[in-house]
Order: structure tokens, then sequence, then C-alpha cells
């Protein structure tokens, strides 16, 4: 506030001529003064606060995921950047994009923590550090933003849409998390005693997101095209479980090595990059605080690869999945009251309506696929 009360608007022309990086991020208030129901951030104050009632802080680290993609002229192409793999840097053509991306970032007072293709052809991921929920979902909102702007300079555009091509791995956001405390340093996660090396908190906050989860889907993938990537088979998680080694559980406990007890976490792998940070982080929190306040003991640790499971394995094993449509997970939602009171019922009832919106105009749309399959054979 004090920055912004000394900044004349000749000043701030001044640094936009010399290329300074300049960033706003507000709390957003009434005219009278109160804080705007339907401020993102403030949502997740609400929570950030509430937890601090309780002793603890709340630490996250998000893995955004995202495709570059040709641009000729004004229009996209179809293809993606580049057809390297995983960590492949002998056809990795965006080496250098990424590595502008870094400096970028670095410029604007983010601290990278890696950089690297993924998985995909045109795909890749850069990792900044870990961090208190609002501060990091901040640099999330701004990493999006650089990202795309830097894209545009290398002449390409930089896409956070969950799947944007068939029949290859979608961009996920997967969620790094644990408490601290508030009065003393350590992680309130740590027990290194118990199974897991996880504490009661800990195993009751994994027991509030397990049981929450298929509300929580509509806040965490947003998008109509978020259950594209939500399908087996390509490292995205759809049963609700959990496990240490297991990438097919919806949540995982990641090993600590060289005995950094300190590092102890629990990592979300559903969310997507289209989802709103401060959102995600709220309603993960909401979750995860009532389970800790209700005692709620997650199931037991599933180590197997459920992408081999059956129909008939899955609910021998009580095994749930997340919804499979936006459509569901609208329904979900407003049938956990969690998630109305996490968000606010402004936040709630506008973000429920667009989607609603958008599930609609979906519904009724008629797809290429559809003409090809059934226009000749009916």
């Amino acid at each position: 506030p004090n920055l912004i009360a000394r900044t004349t608007s000749s000043a701030l022309r001044e640094m936009a001529a010399a290329r300074a990086d300049i960033r706003f991020i507000n709390w957003v208030h009434n005219p009278d003064g109160t804080p705007f129901a339907g401020d993102p951030r403030g949502v997740l104050l609400r929570h950030v606060e509430r937890l601090a009632e309780m002793g603890y802080t709340f630490k996250t680290g998000p893995e955004l995921e995202f495709f570059l993609f040709e641009k000729i002229g004004d229009e996209l192409s179809p293809l993606p950047h580049d057809k390297a793999g995983y960590f492949d840097y002998s056809t990795d053509l965006a080496y250098t994009v990424r590595k502008d991306m870094v400096k970028a970032l670095k410029d604007m007072g983010i601290d990278v923590e890696a950089s690297h293709h993924e998985v995909a052809i045109g795909q890749h991921e850069i990792d900044f550090e870990y961090g208190l929920a609002i501060p990091t979902a901040d640099r999330a909102t701004t990493f999006k933003t650089v990202l795309k702007a830097t894209a545009q300079q290398h002449g390409l555009h930089a896409t956070f849409m969950p799947k944007p091509i068939e029949g290859i791995n979608g961009s996920g956001m997967h969620v790094h998390m644990s408490f601290g405390y508030l009065d003393r340093k350590g992680n309130a996660f740590v027990d290194e005693d118990a199974p897991y090396g996880l504490s009661e908190v800990a195993i009751n906050f994994i027991g509030g997101i397990l049981a929450h989860a298929r509300g929580l889907s509509g806040v965490l993938s947003p998008l109509v095209n978020s259950y594209r990537r939500l399908v087996p088979g390509y490292e995205a998680p759809v049963y609700v479980s959990w496990a240490r080694t297991n990438r097919s559980a919806l949540i995982r406990v990641p090993s600590i090595r060289g005995g950094h007890t300190a590092a102890t976490r629990v990592e979300l792998r559903c969310p997507d990059p289209s989802c709103n940070p401060y959102l995600a982080f709220a309603v993960m929190l909401a979750a995860g605080i009532d389970g800790i306040e209700r005692g709620l003991t997650p199931p037991e640790p599933v180590e197997e690869n459920l992408y081999h499971f059956t129909d008939e394995d899955l609910e021998r094993r009580s095994i749930p999945t997340l919804p499979a449509t936006l459509g569901e997970a609208v329904a979900e939602m407003k049938a956990d009251p969690l998630i109305r009171e996490a968000l606010g019922d402004h936040v709630f009832e506008r973000l429920t309506d667009a989607q609603t919106a958008d599930w609609d105009a979906f519904r009724k749309h008629v797809t290429g696929w559809e003409r090809d399959r059934y226009l000749e054979a009916y």
C-alpha cells in the first residue's frame, strides 16, 4: 500500500519505459471498506486465518504443466512446437524458450527450482519455490501471465488448457502441501515413528481431502476440457485413494531422501492449471481442516496400479472415482455443503452458474466426431 501511495502516474510511465517488471496484486474491497466476497484471494485468506487459529501455517507448491504451440501469423497451428519427450534435450526445441521464461520469472522475484520438457510432445514444466499459500497463489497467477508473454516473444503460444491434444498426456497442476507451526519452526505433518512418517494431523488432512474429493473436483478441474484429462491411462488420477509410490492414486506421499523429514508433504494430483489457484488452495485447505476437526481417517493406502483394476476390483475395495464430466462435477459441488461454505455464496453461485452454462452449451454442440461416426450409418 505504501508503494502504491508513493507511485505517481508519471513514475509508472517512467518505469514502464525502462522495461521494469511491475505487478500489482491487491485485496479487493467494497466502497465501504469491507472485503469483497468475490475476491478469490480473500476467500483463501479466510481459511488461512482459520488455520492460524489452530496454530498452523499452510504451505503449498504447485507444479504447472503447459503446452507450447506454433503460431502462423496470428493463427495458432494445430501442432505442438516440438516432438520431444520427458527430459529429452536432444529434440527439445523449447530449451531456449524455457531459459527466457525462467529469467523472466526470476526478474519478477519468483525463485525457479526446475525446468524441463514433459512427457507429451510440446509439453513443459517449470517449478518454483515452495511456500506459504497466499504468496504461492500470487506466484502461480503471475507465472501464467509471464509464460504467455515470453512465449509470444518467441512467436509461440503457451496454453494451460488441460487437454489440448487427444491421445497424449494432458497438463496437470499437482499440488504439494504441508503445515508449519505458527509459533515455532517445524513441519506439523511429520511423525517419524508413524507409518509413512505422517503425523495424525497429516493423516486427518488426507482423510478430509478424500472425503470431499468428488465435491472438490469442480473447483480443481473447472472446465469441460478438464475431464478429457481425467481418464485412465495418461498419468491423471481418477481414483479416490492415497499411497506412497502409486502415481495412479489421487494423493501421493512423496518419498523423503536423505532423512530430510522437514520436507514431508502430501501431493494432490487431480488439479489442472486452468483452475484459480486461490480458490483451489482454499477448498483443499477447507477439506483438510474438516478432516482434522472430525478426526477423519483415510482408508488403507493402495499401492497397486489402479489403472489395472476392474470395476469389480474398485467396488470390492470401495474405491470411488472422480466425476467423469463437468456436469457431474457441478452436481457433486452442490451436494457437498463444505464447498459452498469454503467459497462463500457469492463465488459459489457465480462459479457454478458459469460452469452450468458451459456444460449446457457443450451438451448442445454437435461435434465432428459425431458426424463422422453417425451421419452415414444412420
